[in-house]
C-alpha cells in the first residue's frame, strides 16, 4: 500500500512538473509573439520618424508640389495610430506615395539628400518585412505547439488560442506597373 501510495505521489508530481513546463513555455512563446509585433510597431515609428526629413527635402526641391507631400504626411500619421494592421496599410500607403513622387519628378534621384532619405526608407521597410517575418514565425511555432498533444491540453485549460498571421493583402500582390 505503501509502495502504490509513493508511485501515485511520483506520478502526480511529473505530472505537475510536465504541466508547469508546458504552460511556461507556451506563456514565453506568446510573450515573443507579443515582443514581435512590439517591434513592428518600432519599425513602423523609426520609418514614420524619417518623413519629416523627407519632406524637409522635398519641399524645398518641389514645393509646387504640396499635395504629394501632404499625401506622404497623411500615410505617415496612420503608420503611427491605430491596430498593426492600420499601421501596415498606412506603411503601404507611404510606399505608394513615395513611388508616385519618384515617377513624377525623376530629377529628385539626383539629389544626395533625397537619395540618403530614401535609402533609409528602404532599409526601414526591410526591417518592417524581417520584424513582420519575426512576428508570423512565432506565430507559426505558437500555433504549431498548441495544436499538438500533449500541449494541446494546457492551451486550452489555460485559455490559450490560436495567434494570426500578418498576410500580404490583395494590393500587395499585384504587379507594380513601371512606365519609362
Amino acid at each position: 500500500m505503501k509502495k502504490g501510495l509513493i508511485i501515485l505521489v511520483v506520478v502526480v508530481v511529473i505530472l505537475i512538473f510536465g504541466w508547469m513546463s508546458i504552460y511556461n513555455s507556451l506563456v514565453t512563446k506568446d510573450e515573443k509573439i507579443n515582443q514581435n509585433q512590439a517591434e513592428i510597431d518600432n519599425q513602423l515609428k523609426r520609418r514614420a520618424d524619417l518623413i519629416p526629413n523627407l519632406i524637409s527635402t522635398v519641399k524645398g526641391l518641389t514645393s509646387q508640389e504640396l499635395a504629394l507631400v501632404e499625401a506622404v504626411t497623411s500615410a505617415r500619421v496612420k503608420m503611427t495610430t491605430g491596430t498593426t494592421q492600420e499601421k501596415l496599410a498606412g506603411n503601404e500607403a507611404l510606399t505608394t506615395s513615395i513611388n508616385v513622387l519618384v515617377e513624377n519628378y525623376p530629377v529628385l534621384k539626383s539629389d544626395t539628400a533625397f537619395v540618403g532619405l530614401m535609402d533609409e526608407l528602404a532599409g526601414s521597410e526591410n526591417r518592417v518585412a524581417n520584424a513582420k517575418k519575426a512576428y508570423n514565425d512565432e506565430v507559426g511555432s505558437f500555433n504549431t505547439t498548441i495544436k499538438r498533444f500533449p500541449s494541446s491540453i494546457v492551451a486550452s485549460m489555460s485559455g490559450f488560442s490560436t495567434k494570426t498571421y500578418l498576410e500580404t493583402t490583395e494590393a500587395d500582390k499585384a504587379l507594380p506597373n513601371v512606365q519609362f
